[in-house]
This record gives structure tokens, C-alpha cells and sequence, in this order.
């Protein structure tokens, strides 16, 4: 498979807030790549850069050194060609569901009754099928999320950036989403990189796991994750998911111990 996404020798270096503060080395040397079709994972200690990372890729931030490549292109700023979900849910209040999703498509230019089309079936892809003219008021937060995952993938977006976007559900709600994540991306055949501080939901919606360091924030391992493409709450329990869960936990770990240490 080809490489939709590199990174390559990214660091970040923040200026201190105050006079004579010492500047923040936030990333040192990150060098990261997702594959066509691919689901990656990132996780790490609370403060390591992660989402520092995330915003780099989206053209939200401006990386000290190293490059973002994505299909073949330099990252200089945000783009069609990188979708981007967060824990909120980023929706227009006085828009229904439909419109919401339709949202982007306008943007790009798509006549009404082919984006019209295209919002009815990713509103079908994340099973809200019925609540097309509801309103984000009306809806739950699972529900928001799927709205906001339907209207990024509706775009289609060349990768798909996620940062911790179960983050604010509850915890059947999260494993019910990262089912459906998990469902939806793969019949969309979706290249994703995801964000999450949850080492469960890591295994369970990975095809590989970069685990990063403390800060500043580098890469310290990488890890093939060899279970069914299938994913289901059922594999949270299965010997090899527990054994790779052992592991990431050990790493993260000690890299929160040493944080400790050296504060």
C-alpha cells in the first residue's frame, strides 16, 4: 500500500509565555507514516505532544522543523484534503442533520440533489437513518459525534484526522462509537490517524500503534496490532488484545513515572 501520509523529522518548539521563560520543546524528531486504507493509532502520556502533532498534519499549527506530506503534496495550512473531528462536536445548531452533513459539500461546490444524496447515505453509514431533520439539540452525544464523523467523511477527505473524538461519551456510548468508527472506516476503505489516550480503544481500532514518549514528545515505539480486522467488544477480552494492552501499559507507564521524576 502506498503512503497517503509522512511525517518526517517534525519537532516543535514553543517560546517561553514569559520574559526570559525558557522555550518548550514540544516534539523532537517525529517521523510517522499512514498507509492507503490504514487505521493508526497515537498514544502517549497526558502533555506529550499529541494533539500538538494532530494540529501540525491539519495545517493548524506550524511545525519548527520537518514536513507533512500528504499524497505527494507539502502541509502549509489547513486543506480539503484533510478532514479533521474533535471531542466537540463542531455543529451548526440551526442546521438539521442533513444540512450539517451536507455542509462541506457545499463548500466544495456540489450541486443539491447529488450532495443531498451523498449526506443520505453517510447519515446511513453512521445509522442515524430517521433523524435527518433533526436538529443538534435534539440529539445525544453519541449521536452529535456520528453526525460530525458522517459530514468529515462526506467530504472526502484524503486522511482523516481524529483527536480523542470519544473522549466526552460515556463509556458504553464510546465502545458503541468505536464499533461503529471501526465499521464505517472500513467500508469506506478510510485512511485515519486518531488520537487517544485509551489503550483499549487504541487496540481495538488500530492497524498500527505509535506510542510516544513523554515530553518532549518522539516516537518510542511502533506496533503492529494482529488481531481480526472485525473489531468488536469482544476482542477486548481475547488473549492477544490483553497481552498487547500489557505492554503499551508498561511503556506508558514508566514514561509517566519518569515525568514525575524529572519535574
Amino acid at each position: 500500500m502506498k503512503e497517503k501520509l509522512l511525517v518526517s523529522g517534525v519537532s516543535k518548539i514553543f517560546p517561553g509565555k514569559k520574559k526570559n521563560a525558557a522555550d518548550v520543546t514540544a516534539l523532537k524528531e517525529i517521523n510517522l507514516s499512514v498507509r492507503d486504507g490504514e487505521f493508526v493509532v497515537i498514544v502517549g502520556p497526558s502533555g506529550c505532544g499529541k494533539s500538538t502533532l494532530l494540529n501540525i498534519i491539519g495545517g493548524l499549527e506550524t511545525a519548527t522543523s520537518g514536513s507533512v506530506i500528504v499524497e505527494g503534496r507539502a502541509v502549509s495550512a489547513p486543506g480539503a484534503d484533510r478532514g479533521m473531528v474533535f471531542q466537540g462536536y463542531s455543529l451548526f445548531p440551526w442546521l438539521s442533520v442533513r444540512k450539517n452533513v451536507e455542509f462541506g459539500l457545499k463548500m466544495q461546490g456540489v450541486a443539491g440533489l447529488e450532495r443531498e444524496k451523498a449526506a443520505l447515505e453517510f447519515i446511513r453509514l453512521v445509522g442515524l437513518s430517521g433523524f435527518e431533520n433533526a436538529l443538534p439539540n435534539e440529539l445525544s452525544g453519541g449521536m452529535k459525534q456520528r453526525v460530525a464523523i458522517a459530514r468529515t467523511l462526506a467530504a472526502k477527505p484524503e486522511v482523516l484526522l481524529m483527536d480523542e473524538p470519544f473522549g466526552a461519551l460515556d463509556a458504553q456510548t464510546r465502545v458503541v462509537m468505536q464499533e461503529l468508527l471501526a465499521a464505517v472506516s472500513r467500508e469506506t476503505k478510510s485512511t485515519v490517524l486518531f488520537i487517544t489516550h485509551d489503550i483499549d480503544e487504541a487496540i481495538l481500532l488500530a492497524n498500527r500503534i505509535y506510542v510516544m514518549s513523554r515530553r518532549p514528545g518522539t516516537i518510542r515505539e511502533v506496533l503492529d496490532v494482529d488481531l481480526p480486522c472485525a473489531r468488536s467488544h469482544n476482542a477486548l477480552v481475547t488473549e492477544e488484545f490483553l497481552a498487547l494492552k500489557r505492554k503499551i501499559m508498561d511503556m506508558l507507564w514508566r514514561e509517566s513515572q519518569d515525568a514525575a521524576m524529572n519535574r
